[in-house]
């Protein structure tokens, strides 16, 4: 095997949207950093039950609106 291929892993500070911290390793960063998070599982729509934007304009809509109205009726 390969010597020096794996990336460093050291300890870092994460801090969360809400102002807790907790310690993990990780190759983000130096020794002693704090990374802190934008959004996370306590702010984050898909995890809180909040409203998630839909693109109204997708394919999927496209497809709703030209074929909706079809059903398939057994003869």
């Amino acid at each position: 095997m390969k010597a020096d291929t794996h990336p460093d892993y050291h300890m870092i500070k994460v801090q969360m949207t809400d102002g807790t911290t907790f310690e993990t390793r990780s190759t983000w960063g130096s020794e002693g950093e704090t990374l802190v998070l934008e959004v996370d599982p306590t702010s984050h729509p898909a995890w809180t039950g909040g409203n998630q934007r839909v693109s109204e304009g997708g394919r999927v809509a496209q497809f709703n609106k030209r074929f909706g109205g079809l059903t398939l009726k057994k003869d």
